[in-house]
């Protein structure tokens, strides 16, 4: 398969938006180091960072560079193990029994919280 440019527009990148405090957007494909852009308004970011996607595209096709395809989710399970000191193991069982939840759950609520994302 010739991996062209249109190859590489109709794969589906991950877009990351975040509002700026002083007002506006700024957009950016992860998987593609340094292609970001920013706008006023939620629709023109749209279309900025297709043109910013497809720009970028093309300089590393333009210079011979590997192009990263899409992450998968199937890449990620969703499990990982953290070592934490006993005083705080059980804080956090504590508080997640206060709250009434797991503790999986209170962790997964807590740190969503904690890196911008709307708890789940």
């Amino acid at each position: 398969m010739n991996k062209d440019l249109d190859y590489y527009m109709a794969l589906p990148y991950k877009v990351v938006l975040v509002p700026c405090d002083e007002g506006g957007y700024v957009a950016e494909i992860p998987d593609l180091k340094g292609c970001i852009t920013q706008a006023e308004t939620k629709e023109e970011i749209v279309g900025m960072i297709d043109d910013a996607k497809r720009l970028w595209l093309l300089a590393a096709l333009e210079d011979g560079k590997e192009i990263p395809e899409p992450g998968k989710e199937d890449d990620y399970s969703g499990k990982f193990n953290v070592r934490v000191p006993k005083t705080l193991h059980r804080t956090l069982v504590e508080l997640a029994s206060s709250e009434g939840v797991s503790l999986n759950q209170f962790i997964t609520y807590t740190l969503s919280r904690a890196i911008g994302l709307r708890p789940f």
